[in-house]
């Protein structure tokens, strides 16, 4: 699989498109949202504190997530790392190894968006084993803490780097 972690800005307008298209299975909106939600967030106040990108295959955007820094920091977050938010793979293309992906090139990538950061933070609901357990195969180290977020108890979870 050859896939590229791509900033929103680098988009072609057709990928932008196709970017749209991206869909998750019902039963995951509740952790990530939707895709209209995700791009309301970069879009509608654009600024330094969040950015979007895309994973593309064979040209083809396939997966989305946002990271924050402040001034959108969440209040739970490190001051010197960067969030991970609304990761999302097209329900079409799950189970291939997209989300992996994502996660693996995510590291250089928020380097090179924030080189000032330390590390990277998440916060995913305590009940979602399956992203936990790919979280933490890929070196997520959950913190211990638990805190009631919007659907239940969230657990945060860091890859310092």
């Amino acid at each position: 699989m050859t896939a590229q972690l791509v900033p929103y800005e680098a988009l072609t307008p057709q990928q932008r498109e196709q970017v749209e298209a991206i869909e998750i299975h019902p039963a995951q909106v509740q952790y990530a949202g939707d895709i209209h939600g995700a791009l309301h967030t970069l879009l509608s106040r654009p600024g330094p504190g969040v950015k979007g990108f895309a994973l593309v295959a064979n040209d083809v955007p396939v997966a989305f997530l946002l990271l924050k820094r402040p001034p959108v920091l969440p209040a739970w977050a490190n001051e010197h790392s960067a969030t991970l938010h609304a990761l999302q793979v097209d329900h079409r293309v799950q189970g291939q190894g997209y989300g992996k992906a994502c996660l693996e090139a995510l590291p250089a990538v928020a380097r090179a968006a924030w080189p000032e950061i330390r590390g990277l933070e998440l916060s995913v609901d305590a009940d979602n084993a399956a992203a936990i357990g790919l979280y933490t195969r890929l070196g997520w180290v959950d913190s211990g803490e638990a805190y009631r977020g919007r659907i239940g108890y969230e657990r945060r979870m860091g890859l310092m780097f």
